[in-house]
């Protein structure tokens, strides 16, 4: 079995399926180093959520299981951020398995689709996340580079006149943005932030968070914890919003887990207004209309947005209302979060598996059978499993969940095709053909060009982020160019 990713959704569908049946698995990914958004995507200050990859760990570590590392599925352009990395294409793959195991999560993130988005200082929120987390940046001077995107990230931090951000979303990630931007720099220099990143926050003139939603906060996709540890952080106060409307006026009458949620976001931060340093805002009912540039063209100094009003403010599922009313906020930065999206991989329309672009998903069973259309012997058209193909996370069921929830959804993945294969339906026909898996992959397509990396030189490149880590007085010390990864394995 070929899965494509190794973040959660990957991982937990290999690990269930090698427990419940004789499986060798060979796990592709397009950059140098495991774990996909465990590592790029949690927080740096929220270690515990990381502990996910000693299971992976242990995974690796069976007979039965191959990291096929610094290996893009699909075309050259299918590895923006290693660029100089391997890329074999699907249909090679689909030639040398039983089945295919699509669980490589979402690389790009949704737009709001409104004037001046493309502004200087507009960034999408995993930009951000991914520059703090170190995600390697491809080559500096292409066209769009992430490299480059990541030069502008630092210096508009230390521009002297950006002391405002706004925030566009407010589920965990626009927290987590939130919280880098607030938080004091020391704190952060004892986890495993790149070095970069904390020296560019070193000098961030931000000084006032707006996060701001459509909806109210009966309506916000954050969890108790991520807005606990803002309303906690030491010199950041709050400002307040309208209780008396957005709030039901007895707390104590909701669902346990919602009325704990509200009480935090009522009582506010733990700083007083007053003597805080730094500020921050949940700007409710308000939708985003447009950027602004100012006297420096072509850069952000304004974003716009109309008030909204909601069909019953108390109700977890009310809609929004336009109401015309427009607002201005002055901002030098801006991130949008309201969402990630999956794209199809270089070779979906050839062997005819059918994503869905506008839902950024696989079309699935909700089981992890891929689907595909088959005319039936009356000619009318019917869907059915495609042999083989199957997927998990979030390019099965879209962006949203966290990583128990991405395990659960794994493990639902791995039990269909256990399943499948007991009840000996339909596969590949690959490992017919004379190659088997990665070695007949390996022996039709030309990867010389680039370093194949194993899981022993993973943990070659893992021990010494390690013992960096140390000498510095945190966890770990990313590398976060793929090149000086892979000058570890020399």
């Amino acid at each position: 079995m070929a899965v494509i990713g190794s973040g959660p959704a990957g991982f937990y569908t290999a690990y269930r399926v090698m427990a419940k049946t004789a499986t060798r698995i060979d796990m592709y990914e397009a950059l140098p180093v495991p774990f996909g958004l465990v590592r790029f995507g949690v927080a740096p200050d929220h270690p515990e959520v990381k502990n996910c990859q000693e299971k992976f760990e242990e995974v690796a570590q069976s007979p039965d299981f191959r990291f096929v590392g610094n290996v893009a599925v699909g075309d050259a352009s299918s590895n923006t951020h290693n660029p100089n990395g391997a890329h074999v294409p699907l249909a090679a793959l689909a030639r040398h398995y039983d089945a295919i195991v699509f669980a490589y999560g979402a690389s790009k993130d949704r737009k709001l689709g409104v004037p001046g988005e493309d502004l200087r200082g507009v960034y999408a929120a995993r930009d951000f996340v991914g520059w703090y987390n170190g995600l390697p940046s491809g080559e500096e001077g292409q066209e769009h580079s992430s490299g480059d995107l990541n030069n502008r990230i630092v210096t508009d931090l230390a521009r002297a006149d950006t002391d405002t951000a706004v925030v566009i979303g407010q589920g965990n990630v626009a927290l987590d943005v939130a919280r880098m931007l607030l938080e004091h720099v020391d704190v952060l220099r004892k986890t495993d932030m790149s070095e970069e990143a904390l020296e560019a926050l070193s000098r961030s003139r931000i000084k006032r968070v707006h996060v701001v939603g459509r909806r109210g906060p009966m309506q916000a996709a954050f969890t108790i914890k991520e807005v606990r540890e803002l309303m906690k952080l030491p010199g950041v106060g709050l400002h307040p919003f309208d209780t008396a409307t957005l709030l039901p006026p007895k707390l104590k009458d909701l669902p346990r887990a919602q009325r704990r949620l509200m009480e935090v976001v009522a009582k506010g931060s733990v700083t007083p207004l007053s003597e805080a340093n730094k500020m921050w805002s949940l700007d409710f009912c308000l939708a985003p209309k447009q950027f602004s540039a100012g006297d420096d063209a072509g850069r952000v100094a304004m974003a716009t947005f109309e008030q909204t009003r909601l069909t019953d403010p108390f109700d977890s599922n009310a809609q929004v209302e336009r109401t015309g009313e427009l607002m201005d906020v002055p901002t030098q930065l801006v991130f949008r979060s309201i969402g990630y999206r999956s794209q199809a991989l270089a070779g979906f329309d050839d062997l005819g598996i059918p994503f869905d672009d506008r839902r950024g998903m696989i079309l699935n069973d909700g089981l992890g059978r891929v689907l595909r259309d088959v005319r039936s012997p009356d000619a009318s058209m019917t869907t059915k499993p495609f042999p083989g193909f199957y997927c998990a996370g979030w390019v099965k069921r879209g962006p949203t969940g966290v990583i128990a929830s991405t395990m659960e959804d794994a493990f639902t993945t791995a039990d269909a095709i256990v399943n499948d294969w007991q009840s000996e339906a339909p596969f590949l026909a690959g490992s017919e053909e004379g190659g088997s898996g990665w070695d007949g992959v390996q022996a039709e397509v030309d990867t010389a060009g680039a370093k194949v990396v194993t899981w022993a030189d993973w943990q070659k490149i893992d021990q010494v982020e390690l013992d960096k880590g140390q000498q510095l007085g945190k966890p770990r010390s990313k590398f976060t160019r793929t090149e000086d990864m892979l000058a570890v394995l020399g």
